[in-house]
């Protein structure tokens, strides 16, 4: 299955609007299901919540923290990575910073800040921190917890190419456009989920980032 989700006309993606209708929707409440291993976080498919309810009763669905760095340009954009090949899990797929939330991190947002430095070198000097997107269940074990943030630019990234191996950035307009929203699906242990995909030039962004980026645009442009 390979089609857009809504017919909507694109929406307005200036970067006043957009950081405005975000502070105005987001706040920095931590979900209580991002802890407590008895609430499966949702996908937004029945699939893949179901894959989800499967994969917790076999092992702990780990909270993570992702940074959705929405970069303050006159066309707005949105940094992502490519991770590296060389990885154990999700290896070359495209991603945004972040990764599993340790002790040692203050909140889900200073994982989110911690990881951007470390993966990418992006500087927090350069961060402005909106708020958190909804809770994100991943079929592959994780609960991951979005940290909107405007970036302003002028920061210089350097790759840790033993996590990553690209960053680059697309525009908010592409990503904001329903149009540009696939869905595909995939069988997993005899039940079919769907997925998002957003396929940018010879980037195929899907899964879990066009997962969130979608909720992105629900959250911001739908609600």
């Amino acid at each position: 299955m390979n089609k857009p989700i809504l017919k909507n006309e694109p929406v307005a993606t200036s970067a006043a609007e957009f950081f405005a209708r975000s502070r105005a929707r987001l706040g920095f409440d931590v979900p209580p299901g991002l802890y407590d291993p008895n609430i499966i976080p949702a996908s937004g498919d029945p699939g893949t919540d179901k894959m989800l309810e499967i994969i917790a009763r076999e092992q702990p669905v780990r909270p993570a923290a992702v940074l959705i760095a929405v970069v303050d340009r006159p066309e707005p954009t949105v940094l992502l990575t490519q991770r590296s090949a060389n990885l154990n899990d999700h290896a070359g797929q495209i991603a945004f910073p972040g990764g599993k939330i340790d002790a040692m991190d203050a909140s889900p947002l200073d994982a989110a800040l911690r990881e951007a430095e470390e993966e990418v070198g992006l500087s927090r000097g350069f961060v402005e921190p909106i708020g958190y997107l909804d809770l994100y269940g991943t079929g592959f074990g994780f609960r991951i917890l979005p940290t909107v943030a405007k970036v302003r630019p002028g920061f210089e990234l350097t790759i840790n190419h033993s996590e990553v191996d690209d960053a680059f950035e697309v525009p908010l307009s592409f990503l904001m456009n329903p149009a540009n929203h696939q869905l595909h699906s995939k069988e997993f242990r005899g039940m079919e989920r769907f997925y998002y995909a957003m396929p940018f030039a010879e980037r195929y962004i899907w899964g879990a980032t066009a997962g969130m980026l979608r909720v992105l645009y629900e959250r911001i442009y739908s609600s």
